[in-house]
């Protein structure tokens, strides 16, 4: 007997990881540290929720059916300021609006692979990928990482076989946090430029990257979009999480595939978060630009912080965006550490386990902190209480 598809993955590793906080009680003076998922929980800024009032009371389509790719002032807005910040050109047409980036990476995969092909993608790897890849029937090729956890392209070119179909990186990276340098990214759009498959670069923390400038120059190239898929996610930017708002820039060839993906599993995208993705991008930038360097203090006070758990066997393998993603010293898988730490530091990470495939080494003694809802004190308070334990 066949399985259905939801069978041939795991169970969603967030959702599992809180269900380790059933029957645990926190004292007083040792709340719970959430750092396991990536998601602001603050809500909008109060000027953005002002402005998404104003469009449920005066904008009537905004509670109707919108176009399958998305509002036409979104994608254009998408266009120029990509063509800008990039320093390439990016049109209209070559954007589409997606309901969250987890389902601009679903529409992609649906437009390039067929059952039994393969998607190289670097491990650790983001939980969701895999998980999508699995019901679609595609096989993931896992491609080891190299110092600094960035992939390297002449590893990845011994893995393309005839089924091979697309390498997806993210970067700024989940769960690593690391931004893989231009160079890196221009190596695997060439490799797969030269294979004749795709390039999907996931960017869900393009606005939190360290760098000044464009973080690459993929497109500068003027025929980018015949190898290059781009991802975006407006949770992050803008705290819409729960308005699911992404966004897909390719061929508008592929748009087209993609369009009859999107309008069979949501008809159209979100079309309040649409209205407030468009108002943040015209007026929020001054705020967004003081949202980043908060995050990048986050990531400075890891560093600055690491040396006392260094001193008691912590290795720190990555960290930015988002992430820091930790070697734990302990004689145990972090599979059995993690729900631990919940029960004796008041601490909810994700275990590396669930970013490898089983029979890969490596996850077993890793552990992901996602910092997104921690000041520099709260990154303070979760190495002292990881420094202070002993297995």
């Amino acid at each position: 007997m066949t399985q259905p598809r939801t069978a041939t993955t795991f169970a969603p590793p967030v959702m599992e990881a809180r269900r380790w906080l059933d029957g645990v009680t926190h004292p007083a003076d040792r709340p719970l540290l959430n750092v396991s998922q990536a998601a602001p929980v603050d809500p909008p800024p109060a000027p953005l929720r002002e402005a998404m009032a104003l469009i449920v009371l005066n904008n009537p389509d905004a509670h109707l059916y919108g176009p399958v790719l998305g509002l036409p002032a979104l994608r254009a807005e998408i266009a120029t300021r990509w063509s800008h910040s990039y320093g390439g050109h990016v049109t209209a047409d070559q954007v589409a609006i997606t309901s969250g980036c987890n389902q601009a990476f679903a529409a992609a995969i649906a437009t390039l692979c067929a059952e039994d092909d393969e998607v190289i993608i670097p491990v650790p790897y983001y939980f969701n990928h895999r998980m999508w890849l699995d019901m679609s029937g595609v096989k993931t090729v896992p491609l080891q990482t190299g110092p600094g956890m960035i992939p390297d392209a002449k590893a990845a070119a011994a893995l393309i076989t005839p089924r091979t179909r697309a390498i997806a990186l993210v970067s700024p990276n989940n769960p690593c946090g690391v931004e893989y340098p231009a160079a890196t990214l221009r190596a695997f759009l060439e490799l797969a430029r030269k294979h004749g498959i795709a390039l999907i670069v996931d960017e869900t923390y393009r606005d939190f990257d360290s760098r000044s400038g464009a973080p690459h120059d993929l497109f500068v190239d003027p025929n980018w979009d015949d190898t290059l898929i781009q991802l975006y996610s407006f949770s992050k930017a803008y705290r819409l999480t729960g308005h699911r708002v992404g966004a897909i820039v390719a061929s508008a060839a592929r748009l087209a595939e993609v369009e009859k993906f999107l309008d069979t599993v949501a008809i159209c995208p979100n079309q309040l978060g649409q209205h407030a993705a468009l108002w943040g991008m015209q007026n929020l930038d001054a705020w967004l630009a003081g949202e980043r360097l908060e995050i990048l203090d986050r990531r400075a006070a890891i560093n600055d912080n690491f040396a006392q758990m260094s001193a008691k066997g912590w290795e720190l393998l990555g960290c930015g965006a988002y992430f820091a993603y930790l070697k734990h010293p302990f004689a145990m898988s972090s599979a059995d550490l993690a729900p631990l730490l919940v029960r004796d530091a008041g601490v909810l990470v994700l275990p590396g386990t669930m970013f490898m495939p089983d029979d890969l080494p490596g996850g077993e003694t890793q552990i992901r902190v996602a910092f997104a809802n921690i000041d520099r004190v709260g990154v303070e308070t979760l190495f002292n209480r990881l420094s202070n334990l002993s297995y």
